[in-house]
């Protein structure tokens, strides 16, 4: 079963990046008493009592908008209705029944998508407050407060009651590698030449492929998965085709991947899109490979400015192993499956306590944290605290006061000496609690004696 989409919908300024927010415990959406802030459609991802959700926060659906952007986050946000599994239409308690809440509920009916409807900022509110709104025909409102978390638990839990539990890694040793990029990067060329057979579409017309195609297969003594994704919809009702990339299915083969090859065209720059995308790939926290197709056609000049293209717009991608290669003609298929086993093997590895202590101590003493209104900040130990992606805790006092700076210096040391290439290391800091907070010392008798000839004689 593929992770569960849903997607907020509702007029502007209704609380719909606000509950996006809240479900994903990012601040990742723009947030402000502004009606119209969100233009484009916000991807995010979200878990609850170990079930995990993609979330897609989009503009205000507002029917009488007559500028250009308003038509503009209307459509975007459209688009979303279409790859959701769920829509949760978002109305404001506080306001009440506006005309464009029935404008919105008549155009989701015609859809037939499954609708909840929410009436947010209901905070402290009643089910019978929130009664004005059984008017739109989509069933029982549910009070909810995106901002303070009221109604927000047992609505998760609903909207999640048939979901799987997220998997634990298995064991099998297979390597689930998902392959995502924008139309006609050659995702699909790539997956055949791996395979040695035409196993899925490739075409040079964008949107060959229309689901994630998942086929098992063998090099060089190792089992992988390969997960080609759809990456196109086609979008419904346009008497042409225009075809748009979808970043749903693109995040629900990343959830299933070790690894993720994730592909640009030498030929067309790498935009926005594309930094999305990868950033999202990181964000997940999953080990990542960039493949530069279609490289061999290309002359020095060109080569130079693609090369300069990833320095400029992925400078994020430090940790990534870069190949240039060929997916019609096979060139660096070679190097690119074996930095994809290396990420894989970083990614799952489990890293000693003695050894992880021992790094720690040797990077403090070669470069120790700054102080803090003259208190030294005191890194202790380490340990491993998860695995896909690898995962360090340490434990010192005043760990909140580091700077990114240095916890960026921690996590280059740690990459440097267990090879982690390709995995967006995480490192966790905890400040244990001092042991003497709150904790009186009893004098002795003595002692009060000497303080009570001190206090007399300097009065």
């Amino acid at each position: 079963m593929s992770t569960p989409v849903f997607a907020l919908v509702g007029r502007p300024n209704v609380g719909k990046s606000t509950l996006f927010n809240r479900f994903t415990g990012t601040r990742d959406a723009l947030v402000a008493d502004f009606p119209g802030l969100t233009r484009d459609r916000q991807y995010g991802r979200g878990e609850f009592e170990g079930k995990r959700f993609i979330v897609v926060d989009t503009g205000g659906l507002n029917p009488d908008a007559a500028d250009a952007l308003a038509a503009l986050a209307e459509q975007q946000a459209r688009l979303a209705i279409e790859e959701a599994d769920e829509v949760l239409f978002i109305v404001d308690a506080q306001a009440g029944l506006m005309p464009s809440d029935r404008d919105i509920a008549e155009y989701l009916r015609k859809l037939g998508k499954k609708v909840r409807l929410l009436a947010n900022k209901a905070e402290g509110m009643s089910r019978a407050t929130v009664a004005d709104f059984f008017a739109l025909g989509l069933g029982e409102p549910l009070p909810v407060s995106a901002e303070h978390g009221d109604g927000v638990p047992p609505l998760l839990r609903s909207l999640l009651a048939n979901a799987e539990p997220t998997p634990r890694e298995d064991d099998d040793g297979r390597i689930r590698v998902a392959v995502v990029g924008r139309p006609n990067a050659g995702k699909s060329t790539l997956v055949n030449r791996l395979l040695g057979e035409d196993r899925v579409l490739s075409s040079d017309q964008p949107g060959t492929t229309r689901d994630a195609i998942s086929v098992n297969f063998e090099w060089e003594g190792r089992q992988f998965e390969l997960i080609d994704t759809a990456g196109i919809r086609r979008r419904s009702r346009v008497s042409e085709v225009i075809e748009k990339f979808s970043i749903v299915k693109a995040l629900q083969a990343i959830e299933r991947a070790h690894v993720v090859i994730a592909m640009v065209d030498a030929r067309e720059e790498i935009g926005m899109q594309d930094a999305r995308l990868m950033g999202l790939i990181a964000h997940h926290g999953r080990a990542m490979v960039l493949a530069v197709n279609k490289w061999d056609s290309l002359p020095g000049d060109q080569r130079r400015s693609v090369k300069d293209q990833v320095d400029f717009r992925l400078p994020f991608l430090d940790f990534v192993q870069l190949e240039f290669i060929s997916a019609l003609h096979g060139s660096g298929l070679r190097e690119l499956m074996e930095d994809v086993v290396e990420a894989y093997e970083a990614t799952t590895r489990d890293l000693p306590t003695p050894e992880l202590n021992r790094v720690l101590e040797a990077a403090v003493e070669r470069h120790a944290p700054h102080a803090v209104l003259g208190r030294h900040i005191k890194l202790r130990y380490a340990h491993q605290s998860g695995r896909n992606p690898p995962s360090i805790m340490i434990h010192g006092n005043q760990t909140d006061k580091l700077k990114d700076s240095y916890k960026s210096y921690l996590t280059n040391v740690f990459r440097d000496a267990f090879k982690l290439k390709g995995v967006p290391l995480r490192l966790e800091f905890k400040t244990g609690d001092n042991p003497f907070k709150d904790k009186k010392n009893v004098l002795t008798g003595r002692q009060v004696k000497k303080r009570k000839r001190m206090t007399e004689r300097y009065r």
